[in-house]
């Protein structure tokens, strides 16, 4: 991809999507890490001279202006986080926006509003990228959870300003990207969530790269029960049968160890934590819900990171917003902080959950982007990767 800092920004309106696409509660931001990641970027080009525009999207307004997804909180938050007056325009197109910008003093900083109030942005009009790109000089994309997009903020306006990737688009191609082409031995990857079908190309991808793949999650029932073990109630996908199956017997033929639970932690519900318990994958009875990991399984993970040279996580091991189901998720966050190997955190929940339990310093890499993460390590082009290179 083309670099940031082969751009010569002084002087100029640098227009730079960024992804601060973050929770908000009662009006504020509780969840500062996309904004963090983001500061590099916006520093470099204010030091160098330039005017910058941040572009973003925040939830999902269907096209249309909401104020439960107004950005004008994360200007609020932007602004404390650098100590500096960021300029909030409220719309992101339009004339009164070309006339706010063209008022912006030399070396200022402005969010616009949204871009998702404009259903536009989405099917990457090329109208819509054109009304963008009239707002800057030259475009800078370091929104890398939203790379597997073709929004017209980051693929179609590329065609129409001098374009580069920003610090953070670019660290967080460089190591997911590293894991797939020259990965440090033995690499361990651990891999949870809910469901096999949002995974399994990363998953057939990462088997032929990895040592060991373990499974946790609600996603692990799926596993079990394809090999016959009745998960009673347990969160799982029937249609994913075979799938499991089928990635079972590619790692057999990669010599990859499978590391699924052997005991998990069960309750009647996930409310009901105070009655849980721990019982081995084929002692599941009545109405129970495999809900987290059992000390076993956790010991077997431990064995696993021993000696691992890189481990990659991507995925909660359980239901980690109940305390009860959240023991596996938090020891093999502990563990990792301890371990001398590279530490990668596949973005998404399981980044916010390792914000949750702050720990956020304690890995040698945290992704912003979820479903990006996945994509890239499926082997993937990305759309934004793809406009941006030579």
């Amino acid at each position: 991809m083309k670099s940031l800092k082969s751009l010569n920004v002084q002087g100029k309106r640098v227009l730079c999507r960024v992804d601060f696409n973050v929770p908000l509660k009662d009006g504020k931001v509780t969840d500062t890490l996309r904004i963090e990641a983001a500061l590099p970027t916006v520093k470099h080009l204010l030091k160098e001279g330039a005017t910058v525009i941040l572009m973003s999207h925040l939830g999902r307004p269907d096209g249309e202006p909401n104020p439960q997804y107004s950005l004008e909180p994360v200007a609020i938050e932007l602004s404390r986080l650098l100590n500096k007056g960021v300029v909030f325009i409220h719309d992101c197109v339009g004339v009164d926006v070309q006339d706010r910008v063209a008022k912006l003093e030399p070396g200022a900083l402005a969010l616009l509003e949204n871009l998702r109030y404009h259903a536009e942005e989405e099917t990457n009009d090329a109208d819509f990228a054109r009304q963008l790109a009239s707002l800057g000089d030259v475009y800078v994309n370091d929104a890398f959870a939203v790379a597997h997009r073709a929004h017209a903020s980051v693929a179609a306006i590329t065609e129409l300003l001098p374009s580069a990737a920003g610090f953070l688009l670019e660290s967080e191609v460089d190591t997911l990207g590293g894991l797939l082409k020259r990965p440090k031995q033995p690499f361990v990857a651990v891999i949870g969530g809910a469901k096999i079908s949002d995974k399994i190309s990363f998953l057939n991808n990462l088997v032929k790269k990895t040592d060991t793949i373990v499974i946790g999650g609600a996603m692990a029932n799926t596993f079990l029960a394809a090999l016959g073990h009745d998960m009673r109630k347990s969160i799982q996908e029937k249609s994913a049968y075979k799938e499991a199956l089928k990635f079972l017997a590619e790692a057999r033929h990669h010599e990859v160890e499978v590391i699924l639970p052997v005991d998990v932690v069960v309750a009647d519900s996930p409310d009901d934590g105070a009655k849980s318990r721990v019982v081995t994958v084929g002692q599941l009875a009545g109405g129970d819900m495999a809900l987290d990991l059992g000390l076993a399984t956790s010991t077997l993970i431990a064995e696993a990171l021993h000696s691992a040279e890189t481990i990659f996580w991507n995925g909660t091991l359980g239901l980690t917003e109940e305390k009860a189901f959240a023991k596996a998720s938090h020891d093999l966050a502990k563990r990792m902080t301890k371990s001398k190997a590279l530490t990668v955190i596949g973005g998404g929940d399981t980044a916010g959950y390792i914000d949750s339990i702050g720990m956020r310093n304690d890995f040698g890499f945290i992704s912003t982007g979820g479903g990006a993460a996945l994509e890239l390590l499926a082997g993937k082009k990305l759309p934004a990767v793809k406009a941006l290179e030579d």
